[in-house]
């Protein structure tokens, strides 16, 4: 796990506070924790991105983290954005889920939020409220895209120019040739290094890049291209293989999966 400081919580009544942060695009705050509190990542405009370790989330309006206590993360905007942090005190609350877990977030979830965010509630009113917030966080199938960074300097060369560049569509045999390493070399150290193949760590960094766009408002056809897809229908084939489901299911926080089921974490 990332080393990191623990994050500082705003004081509040009862169990859930209600941080808000303005973000630039761009703008990350750096890895930290918060040991004692949950957190739900929301942003009400923008996108954010959450990172834990290599595994990254795009959040639109339409979606929110939960983030368990103690988790090391970076929170950040692709762009400009207010991160809504709700914190929610571990030893107050009856959801324990274990890992990172990605919400939709509706009408009614938006407008608690808010709510919660004011500093004029009484504090038996507070409390109704905070009670309800817990029955509305609903699990989302989704995956999470994982991006794991590379050690071996000739795959952080590789790996370093995709990501600077997406559409970039060298095969593996002229990347190979771009570090000075043969295509076999370079195939093993891919799958050495992060776990994958070169062409599943590349579609991956493709869609993360995609995600964003998407969320921004761009059109199908034009984030298909800009991310090193020939055409919108392999760039949605690959999406749905990848993350579970289509990219408007995902960014509207549909529950719904395309591919196989999905049990939320205990």
């Amino acid at each position: 796990m990332t080393e990191a400081v623990s994050g500082a919580v705003p004081a509040g009544v009862g169990a859930i506070v209600v941080g808000k942060f303005p973000l630039s695009s761009g703008e990350w705050i750096p890895a930290h924790s918060h040991p004692e509190h949950h957190m739900l990542a929301w942003t009400r405009r923008g996108v954010l991105g959450v990172a834990v370790d290599d595994t990254y989330w795009v959040l639109p309006p339409t979606r929110a983290l939960w983030v368990p206590a103690g988790i090391v993360h970076r929170s950040g905007a692709t762009r400009e954005a207010v991160l809504c942090s709700v914190y929610i005190d571990q030893a107050r609350c009856g959801l324990h889920w274990a890992e990172p877990t990605p919400v939709g977030v509706d009408g009614m979830l938006a407008h608690l939020i808010t709510y919660l965010g004011r500093d004029d509630l009484a504090d038996d009113a507070r409390l109704r409220a905070e009670a309800v917030l817990p029955d509305l966080l609903r699990p989302l199938p989704a995956l999470p895209i994982d991006v794991p960074q590379p050690a071996d300097d000739r795959v952080r060369a590789v790996a370093g120019a995709l990501l600077a560049d997406p559409s970039d569509r060298r095969s593996l045999e002229a990347h190979a040739r771009a570090v000075g390493v043969s295509r076999r070399t370079l195939t093993r150290l891919f799958v050495q290094d992060t776990g994958m193949s070169f062409d599943r760590w590349r579609t991956h960094v493709r869609l993360r890049a995609a995600l964003a766009l998407l969320a921004e408002g761009r059109p199908v056809s034009g984030v298909a291209h800009a991310v090193g897809y020939a055409t919108p229908s392999a760039f949605l084939t690959a999406f749905r293989r990848t993350v579970g489901t289509s990219p408007r299911r995902y960014l509207d926080g549909d529950v719904s999966l395309d591919a196989a089921p999905f049990t939320p974490p205990s």
